[in-house]
């Protein structure tokens, strides 16, 4: 615990019942003009953005993060209630089309300070090896120039800075995480009941949720409601793990703040600075460094609409990489009816996971894989759920009256980057002239094997538990992807250390880099792939060669 508080002090910087950031870190945040160039200015304020911006200000950097949505108090603003959840989620007009749209909003977006990891729902697993070399290894996807074990120290530092609880990992490159893992509710008993029947290897975890007092931070009370923002603190974000160490240590966090456009000097090619509204006024802040995390779908719309007479077709997009390759991941959720309560809200929705079915399996008529979490669909989404089914009235009701005897499932499922995929611009602008993005998305064939083969095992776990009724909703989860990691910038928009080839003084630190997604939540990557990111700079910087 001493080597993370040396690190980053956050989970001791949160007021002594662990209700929010010390007052006086927020009262006392240093404020940086316009027209000051700081070292480094940062576009969103979650997974990526808030740990560069946390690692840059612990190097000593003037840094400054600007984040479209409201710099949020656990406190004040969160309440333990699905429907009033509904700000926590990015619903600014979109357009989405492709021959299998993807809804973008509650599932895949986020809104302000800590970005979607707010209503995430905690769970973070690490890439395996292979993710790193799908093209190398199956025949698919895209090969990363970098590998696991350059992530690895980074995994085993943001897993103690979140913390990280949950059973030995089996799986990938086998390893433990900081705290034990949770006890687990009837959901979980029944995967675990189901999953040994039928011979499938599971385990508890992992999720970033306390378990027991951290720093400041209480341990979890399994209230379930970790879709709609901790507000207890004990599950992860940003906006309490990596948040208030950086304010002690001088960066800004400028919240409401909707940035625009990055600007260029024409002669040099080099950014500038940003372009951004706040409180219906335009403002430029001047910097000597950009890095843009706002993740799979704003990130390429701002370099897109960063057009210049260097950039025509959009910053870093000499090569029309910007906004491809984006990726989802197939989510569907299987429920089973029980005759006995199950009342699976009780305690984090992802409690037991397996990943036996991760890897590309031979024999098999699809490449790669996915893996199974138990999921606790609260009544909202539990009647979507069913809706889903065909039902409606009375046999809706009948459905959401009979809420507590079911259990659910739900798998991440390995789509493949398929250049086509893309985010561009649309006709249609938002309120600050900028025009929208449209997202288009289509599956490939063996994307909706998985799915299959997924939705195939989850029934066969839950009936094997006792499950007397089986029903699936095909969805999304997690977007990456649109900005991706590669060797060269014919393939891709940044290079290993995130650095875009095209600016030299640009970063990208989101979801938007990684070249494949596996079947991994990818909150916890982005923040190991942001903490190297900021590693190589500060190291760079160090030895006199930023660019």
């Amino acid at each position: 615990m001493m080597d993370v508080r040396e690190r980053n002090e956050s989970a001791w910087l949160m007021t002594a019942d662990g209700a929010r950031i010390e007052p006086r870190l927020r009262q006392n945040m240093r404020h940086y003009r316009d027209d000051d160039e700081v070292d480094l200015v940062i576009v969103g304020c979650g997974a990526g953005g808030s740990t560069l911006l946390q690692r840059m200000a612990r190097a000593g950097a003037r840094v400054v993060a600007l984040d479209a949505g409201p710099f949020w108090d656990p406190e004040a603003d969160w309440v333990s209630d699905e429907a009033g959840s509904h700000g926590l989620y990015w619903t600014e007009p979109r357009e989405i089309g492709g021959n299998d749209p993807v809804p973008l909003g509650s599932n895949n977006s986020g809104r302000g300070v800590g970005g979607s990891m707010i209503h995430y729902a905690g769970y973070t697993p690490r890439f395996h090896p292979s993710d790193f070399h799908t093209r190398t290894g199956d025949g698919v996807g895209a090969d990363w120039p970098i590998e696991y074990p350059d992530l690895k120290p980074y995994y085993e530092a943001i897993e103690g800075e979140l913390p990280v609880a949950g059973d030995h990992w089996p799986w990938g490159d086998p390893h433990d995480y900081p705290q034990r893992p949770h006890p687990v509710s009837g959901n979980g008993e029944l995967f675990q009941r189901g999953a040994l029947a039928a011979g499938i290897g599971a385990q508890v975890g992992p999720v970033a949720i306390s378990n027991g007092r951290f720093g400041n931070r209480p341990h979890c009370i399994y209230r379930g409601f970790c879709l709609q923002g901790c507000k207890v603190n004990a599950k992860a974000s940003p906006l309490i793990t990596h948040i208030p160490d950086a304010l002690a240590h001088g960066a800004e966090v400028r919240p409401d703040s909707m940035v625009t456009r990055i600007e260029i000097d024409e002669r040099t090619g080099r950014a500038t600075g940003v372009r951004y509204w706040r409180d219906g006024v335009e403002h430029v802040q001047r910097a000597a460094m950009v890095a843009v995390a706002g993740y799979s779908i704003e990130t390429p719309r701002l370099l897109l609409n960063s057009t210049s007479a260097r950039f025509p077709r959009g910053l870093c997009n000499d090569f029309d990489q910007v906004g491809r390759n984006l990726m989802v991941q197939g989510a569907p959720q299987t429920a089973g009816r029980f005759e006995s309560e199950v009342r699976m809200w009780k305690g984090p929705p992802p409690e037991v996971s397996s990943e036996e079915f991760y890897e590309t399996q031979p024999g098999k008529p699809y490449k790669r894989g996915f893996s199974i979490q138990t999921v606790s669909p609260l009544p909202i989404t539990w009647a979507e759920h069913v809706m889903a089914q065909g039902y409606w009235g009375a046999d809706l009701r009948k459905y959401m009256s009979d809420y507590v005897h079911w259990a659910c499932l739900g798998a991440l499922c390995e789509f493949l980057p398929q250049p086509d995929n893309r985010v561009v611009l649309a006709e249609e602008k938002d309120r600050h002239g900028m025009p929208i993005a449209r997202f288009d998305y289509s599956q490939c064939d063996n994307d909706r094997a998985l799915v299959k083969a997924a939705t195939s095992v989850m029934e066969d776990i839950l009936r094997a538990a006792g499950a007397d009724e089986v029903i699936t909703i095909n969805r999304y989860a997690h977007l990456v992807g649109g900005a991706r990691m590669a060797a060269s910038e014919e393939e891709g928009v940044v290079d290993a250390d995130c650095r875009s080839f095209a600016v030299p003084n640009l970063l990208i630190v989101d979801g938007s880099v990684l070249p494949t997604q596996g079947s991994a939540n990818p909150a916890l990557t982005i923040m190991a792939v942001a903490a190297r990111a900021a590693d190589r700079l500060i190291e760079a910087s160090n030895k006199g060669v930023l660019p």
